[in-house]
């Protein structure tokens, strides 16, 4: 079975169950190693599925998402708080994206849905000679947030009002909210 097989296994299995699945039970039915699922799994995040963890395995939310673009400027400091608020609220970070004057729009995915993702994520920026995205813009960027409804997306971004994160439109900036 080829990787690709393998992923559309796995993502065929978890829009079909209405339970979590492990990377232990995929790893068993595909005799492949755990490791090698929760790599199928960031594939599949990357190309914008939407795939929970959660402490009993992977799962698909079956009801619709919305989505909101959002304006954000902090530090790196605020990272973890920023996007463990967005997750708490019943969010899902899709991606980060920048709006720079001379490079336009640099964007990259997130698929963030827990606060394990957030972890994940910061270690990634900590291991390596890597720096956030946002950094080249002095702390602007934009994260589009999924929820499963509009007044979840309202209290993700009344709380991250409260913190003081959410930043500005100029008019110059290419994004619709």
């Amino acid at each position: 079975m080829t990787g690709k097989e393998r992923r559309d296994y796995i993502l065929t299995e978890l829009m079909e169950s209405d339970t979590p699945i492990s990377a232990s039970n995929f790893a068993k039915r595909l005799q492949v190693s755990r490791q090698v699922i929760v790599n199928d799994v960031a594939l599949l995040r990357a190309n914008n599925h939407v795939i929970e963890a959660t402490n009993k395995g992977y799962i698909i939310r079956q009801s619709a998402m919305v989505e909101r673009v959002l304006k954000m400027q902090h530090t790196d400091a605020d990272i973890e708080k920023e996007l463990n608020t967005i997750v708490d609220l019943g969010g899902y970070v899709k991606d980060i994206f920048v709006y720079h004057k001379a490079y336009h729009i640099v964007h990259a995915p997130l698929n963030i849905a827990s606060r394990l993702d957030v972890k994940k994520y910061l270690d990634n920026l900590k291991c390596g000679k890597s720096i956030s995205l946002m950094t080249v813009t002095s702390g602007y960027h934009y994260h589009t947030i999924c929820a499963e409804t509009d007044e979840r997306l309202d209290e993700i971004q009344e709380a991250l009002s409260k913190l003081g994160y959410l930043a500005k439109l100029q008019e110059y900036e290419p994004v619709e909210f």
